[in-house]
C-alpha cells in the first residue's frame, strides 16, 4: 500500500502541471515587486519630448505645499499636451528628492504635426509661451535643497 501511494505522488509531479502535486499545495506565487509589470511610465514612452527653452521658474504657495509654476517656449508654435515629469520614473502623485535633496524635472509636450502651419512658424515669445505646475506637498519640503528644470536647450535651478 505504501509503494502505490509513493507511485500515486511520483504520477503528481508530471510536468508541474496538476493541482494532485504536494509541492503546489502553498497557493499562487506572490508578486516579487509591488511596480506595475513592464515598470512606471516615464517620459521616453509616452511620446512627449523637451521643450526647446525654459524660460522661468516660480514658487507660489498652497496650504497643502508650495506650487511649482514653470514658463517655457517650444520650438515652434503648437506645442500641447505640456507637463512636468520627474527625470527618475516614480509612481503617479508621489514625488521625492535623490539622496542629494535635488528634484530634477524636464518640462516636456507634444510638438505640432509636421506639415502644419505652427510646425513651420518659429515661436513668439510674447504669445506662446507654455506653462505647467506641479504641486509639491509639505512632506517633500524638509528634504527638498533645490529643484533643477530642464528643457532641450538650458535647465533653471531653483530653491525653496
Amino acid at each position: 500500500m505504501l509503494a502505490c501511494a509513493a507511485l500515486v505522488l511520483v504520477g503528481c509531479g508530471r510536468m508541474g502541471d496538476s493541482s494532485w502535486n504536494p509541492m503546489r499545495w502553498g497557493g499562487a506565487q506572490q508578486p516579487q515587486s509591488l511596480a506595475p509589470e513592464g515598470g512606471y511610465p516615464t517620459s521616453t514612452n509616452d511620446g512627449r519630448v523637451p521643450l526647446a527653452h525654459v524660460t522661468s521658474a516660480k514658487w507660489d504657495p498652497m496650504y497643502e505645499g508650495r506650487l511649482l509654476i514653470v514658463t517655457g517656449l517650444g520650438a515652434s508654435k503648437g506645442w500641447w499636451d505640456v507637463a512636468l515629469v520627474t527625470e527618475v520614473p516614480m509612481p503617479p502623485g508621489r514625488i521625492r528628492p535623490d539622496e542629494n535633496g535635488v528634484l530634477r524635472l524636464r518640462l516636456v509636450g507634444k510638438p505640432p504635426l509636421p506639415d502644419t502651419f505652427a510646425a513651420a512658424n518659429p515661436p513668439n515669445p510674447a504669445s506662446d509661451t507654455i506653462t505647467a505646475a506641479l504641486t509639491i506637498p509639505n512632506a517633500v519640503l524638509p528634504s527638498l535643497r533645490e529643484v533643477v528644470i530642464s528643457g532641450a536647450g538650458n535647465a533653471v535651478t531653483l530653491r525653496p
